[in-house]
């Protein structure tokens, strides 16, 4: 068996193909909830607390400086994209029960 046979083969069994694609489509798909979160959400929660200053919050303990605002901004990241995940996965289960 050639090398060429044995990666093609390699490349089938573990759907190599499948998975960089999916990987990209996951990018792109990170990539517009970030967007959503920058330019939609965010401009409403601002709206709330006036100034956007929340983001770039820290708090001062001595030398330690812990920059709470911008992990808020990243949790509320992570539930969107968490929450677009589940509900297109969800989607995707319920059409192929039919």
């Amino acid at each position: 068996m050639g090398f060429a046979q044995e990666f093609s083969e390699f490349l089938q069994e573990y759907k190599v193909v499948g998975l960089a694609v999916a990987f990209i489509i996951g990018l792109a798909l990170t990539a517009l909830v970030q967007s959503l979160v920058s330019n939609v959400i965010m401009p409403v929660i601002t709206f709330f607390i006036p100034g956007g200053e929340w983001q770039t919050a820290k708090l001062s303990i001595g030398p330690v400086v812990i920059g709470w605002g911008a992990f808020l901004a990243a949790v509320i990241n992570f539930l969107i994209i968490a929450l677009v995940v589940f509900i297109i996965v969800k989607k995707v289960a319920k059409d192929e029960k039919k």
